[in-house]
């Protein structure tokens, strides 16, 4: 029995390491040769290519030989079939998609649904505009909670005690711009989020970009996601800023009343 549980904690340190490895690879570094994997994962090559092998026969990445001593790796494709089935499972996607499509049909910008996902952002679903000039955003995408305006509505939903946590995390961190975030604006953002229902944010992610989200509640009346409106400064003033604020606050109420939100017990 101590020899099964010996090596029951081995295979475990074995999938941990291998399922570390796929961390390695970004929207920058989609690919990676066997020599970076090995000095990136500070393992020997013959461990991290033991480990690669195993997810390659499990789909999760493809190899391609660069030469006799060396390969070259990319995600599989089997992380996209999971990745569908996750996220078809998200009910708050489903029933949130056709409102955010007739949202982005009405204001022309793209939206966003956004829901806390391991302590960070997540962007679960997108609907474009038909601008010529567009966001590069993507499903999948991961931020922080302290910049952009859907990441810190939900931050302003959290318990005060997770909410201190990402504040201390924002003490050491710089907007993509390069300008330090200043903790005391963002704690009396996010007391302004709470109070006037809404987020607003400009520059937080992008350059030159501004957005505007609105909570999205349970049948619990909690808060599971926020419906983000974001496009070029530019479009976010007089009366297209009203018309974006006024339907997109209409569509997070709508898709709210689905997921079976009592209205009349919001505080």
């Amino acid at each position: 029995m101590v020899l099964a549980a010996k090596g029951d904690k081995t295979m475990n340190q074995s999938v941990l390491k291998a399922l570390k490895l796929l961390d390695l690879f970004t929207e920058e570094t989609y690919e990676l040769s066997l020599k970076e994997i090995s000095l990136r994962s500070n393992l020997p090559k013959p461990t991290a290519y033991r480990l690669l092998s195993a997810l390659e026969e499990a789909g999760f990445l493809n190899k391609a030989k660069e030469n006799e001593h060396d390969s070259r790796y990319r995600l599989g494709l089997k992380l996209l079939e999971l990745g569908q089935l996750v996220s078809d499972k998200l009910e708050v996607r489903k029933i949130a998609l056709p409102y955010m499509q007739q949202l982005g049909k009405e204001i022309n910008e793209v939206v966003h649904l956004v829901v806390i996902n391991q302590g960070e952002a997540t962007y679960i679903e997108k609907v474009d505009s038909t601008r010529a000039l567009r966001l590069y955003t993507r499903v999948g995408k991961s931020a922080p909670l302290y910049a952009g305006s859907g990441p810190k509505l939900l931050l302003a939903y959290l318990p005060e005690k997770k909410q201190e946590e990402v504040i201390q995390l924002a003490k050491s961190a710089v907007y993509p711009n390069g300008k330090p975030i200043q903790t005391d604006q963002l704690k009396e953002d996010l007391h302004k989020i709470k109070e006037e229902g809404f987020s607003w944010s400009a520059g937080e992610q992008d350059e030159d970009t501004t957005g505007i989200s609105y909570p999205i509640f349970d049948f619990r009346n909690e808060v599971v996601a926020a419906l983000a409106v974001s496009g070029l400064s530019s479009h976010f003033t007089g009366e297209h800023l009203e018309l974006i604020k006024q339907k997109t606050n209409q569509t997070a109420g709508e898709i709210s009343d689905k997921l079976g939100f009592k209205r009349l017990e919001r505080i």
